[in-house]
């Protein structure tokens, strides 16, 4: 039964956590490079240095908010019924 609650919140997280990751990867952005947008694979403007540090860095940002919000997931799961979500 656990499993059946857990499932659809944690996709709902995870949809919320993807919108928080991308507005901290944009405020972020904004203080490391001075930009409003980062840039995107196909700018041909833009140096594959710039292009693979915006991805390394909006990547990471979105791997930890992930990380955080499924592990805080499965602590407020234990919390409230006793039990790991496997």
């Amino acid at each position: 039964m656990v499993k059946l609650l857990y499932k659809p919140l944690s996709l709902l997280f995870g949809v919320l956590g993807g919108v928080v990751a991308g507005a901290i990867f944009k405020q972020l952005w904004k203080l490391v490079a001075g930009e409003d947008d980062a840039p995107d694979a196909t700018d041909e403007d833009r140096r594959w240095r710039e292009v693979l540090a915006a991805a390394a860095l909006q990547g990471a940002i979105f791997a930890a908010v992930k990380a955080a919000v499924g592990r805080g997931g499965a602590v407020g799961v234990r919390r409230v019924t006793g039990t790991w979500p496997s």
